[in-house]
C-alpha cells in the first residue's frame, strides 16, 4: 500500500503537481455579477445616453436643426423673436415668416446679421441663408407636388 502511495506521489511530481497541496481552480467569471469594475451593464446618464444615440444615427445635423427653431427666443433675442416665427430649417436654409410687411423688409435687412449671431451660437454650416417671407393667406397646397387649379373652390360649385 505504501508501495503504490509513493509510486503516486512520484507520479504526481513528474507532472509538476504538489501532493497534499489542493489544485487551484481556475477562477470563472459570472456573467450575473459584475464586479467592482466597471461593466457594460452599468448605469449611464440619460443625456450620455441620448448624445451616444445620435451619433450612432448620425442624427446631428437633424437635432441641431430642431434646436434652433425650439431655441429661436433664445438665439435671436425677444424683439426680433415676438414679430417673426422660423417656419423651417432644411439643407441650410432657414425659412421665416414676419408678422407683417414691414417687418419682413426690416429682417430681409437683418439677414446677415442674423446668420452671423446664429452661426456665432448653434456653429458653422447649420444655417447658411436666411429666406423671409411677409404674412400670407392660407396656402392650401401640401408638399412638394400639386396640381394646377382654381385650388379649393373647385369642391364647392
Amino acid at each position: 500500500m505504501r508501495a503504490a502511495l509513493a509510486q503516486a506521489r512520484a507520479a504526481a511530481r513528474a507532472k509538476g503537481l504538489s501532493p497534499g497541496v489542493p489544485r487551484a481552480r481556475p477562477r470563472r467569471v459570472d456573467p450575473a455579477r459584475s464586479g467592482s469594475g466597471p461593466d457594460a451593464r452599468d448605469p449611464v446618464r440619460f443625456g450620455d445616453m441620448i448624445s451616444r444615440l445620435v451619433a450612432e444615427r448620425g442624427w446631428q445635423e437633424t437635432t441641431t436643426a430642431a434646436g434652433v427653431l425650439a431655441n429661436w427666443d433664445r438665439l435671436v433675442g425677444p424683439e426680433i423673436a415676438d414679430h417673426c416665427r422660423p417656419t423651417s430649417l432644411q439643407d441650410g436654409e432657414l425659412v421665416l415668416v414676419a408678422e407683417s410687411s414691414a417687418w419682413a423688409t426690416q429682417l430681409r435687412l437683418l439677414t446677415r446679421t442674423l446668420a452671423a449671431r446664429l452661426t456665432e451660437q448653434v456653429g458653422p454650416g447649420v444655417v447658411e441663408s436666411i429666406v423671409v417671407r411677409g404674412p400670407a393667406q392660407a396656402d392650401w397646397r401640401k408638399g412638394p407636388r400639386r396640381v394646377q387649379g382654381r385650388g379649393p373652390r373647385d369642391t364647392y360649385g
